[in-house]
């Protein structure tokens, strides 16, 4: 999917708001998006390379439930140290859901399921924050 474009100096192009060029797609999902479901993940320290590998497919599969506008996958990022910074968490999904009902069939959507049934033994600790 593409993303947002910073650009340096101010134009008069479409869709351009500040110095942002926004994706039209993005921000047509975003406006019509009520809930953001966060999920973070604190693996096993045992797992191998291909066990994380493996789980990083699992999270991937989770784009192709129907109630899910957007799926986006990521990991701790390399930004400067903050007293307030969360940075020991292995994986974070984030997933934007219409409204309440997506998050429900969401939630019980067999790949969601199938997810929780193969990988609930790779982590340790499992975090969730919804938000609308």
């Amino acid at each position: 999917m593409p993303s947002c474009e910073l650009r340096s100096k101010p134009s008069s192009e479409p869709g351009r708001i500040g110095d942002f060029l926004i994706d039209r797609f993005r921000l047509e999902t975003l406006s019509k998006t009520m809930l953001v479901h966060n999920v973070f993940f604190w693996l096993r320290p045992e797992l191998s390379e291909t066990q994380i590998a493996e789980f990083r497919s699992g999270l991937e599969s989770l784009q192709s439930i129907e109630a899910a506008e957007a799926v986006y996958i990521g990991t701790p990022a390399a930004v400067a140290d903050r007293p307030v910074l969360e940075t020991s968490y292995s994986f974070c999904l984030t997933v934007l859901l219409s409204d309440v009902g997506a998050h429900d069939a969401y939630q019980a959507d067999p790949v969601h399921q199938n997810f929780i049934a193969r990988f609930k033994g790779s982590w340790e600790k499992v975090q969730v924050y919804d938000a609308d």
